[in-house]
């Protein structure tokens, strides 16, 4: 999605070699796979693995059962959305924890943002940062986990891939 793409974008800004992990784990909007194709080549990513993960088997999420509607209206945010697709953020990290081991990488950037916050679990700062802990204590080296778009808006994203030479 957007938030993904300007990750990458921010990551190659900030210097780092592009390796991207696209997962394939259900989501509705397929079309977000043949973006991320797109994407990695824009960046010149030295290579793009699309990783077949189903997470539709647990259901419980608009993004990946048919039979939950995708809310167009505003999130409530005294609730989780109907939308979070349960520890989606946890598993990512983990697949891209792995491959990093592999490549001796140092960082590791993810898409969450501030309205994600709000109701997504996983994409708490908190959350996040105990992550990076954990998961650091499961390595011989160490990395961070970057989430350049913490705490802005979907319309300060889009600006700063703009900025940053994408598409948005």
């Amino acid at each position: 999605g957007m938030d993904s793409a300007t990750c990458c974008y921010e990551a190659q800004a900030a210097g780092y070699a592009i390796y991207a992990l696209t997962v394939n784990y259900g989501q509705r909007a397929q079309r977000e796979l043949q973006a991320a194709r797109a994407i990695a080549q824009e960046v010149g990513a030295i290579k793009h693995h699309i990783y077949p993960l189903d997470l539709t088997l647990w259901g419980g999420s608009a993004l990946t059962d048919a039979n939950i509607a995708v809310p167009t209206e505003g999130v409530d945010e005294s609730a989780i959305p109907v939308t979070y697709v349960p520890a989606r953020n946890t598993i990512l990290l983990s697949l891209g924890l792995a491959w990093a081991e592999v490549l001796g990488a140092d960082a590791i950037y993810i898409g969450v943002n501030s309205r994600d916050y709000s109701g997504y679990p996983d994409c708490r700062d908190d959350t996040l940062k105990s992550l990076q802990a954990t998961l650091n204590l499961g390595m011989d080296s160490r990395f961070v986990i970057h989430t350049p778009l913490m705490w802005i808006d979907k319309a300060a994203t889009w600006l700063l891939a703009e900025t940053l030479g994408g598409e948005g």
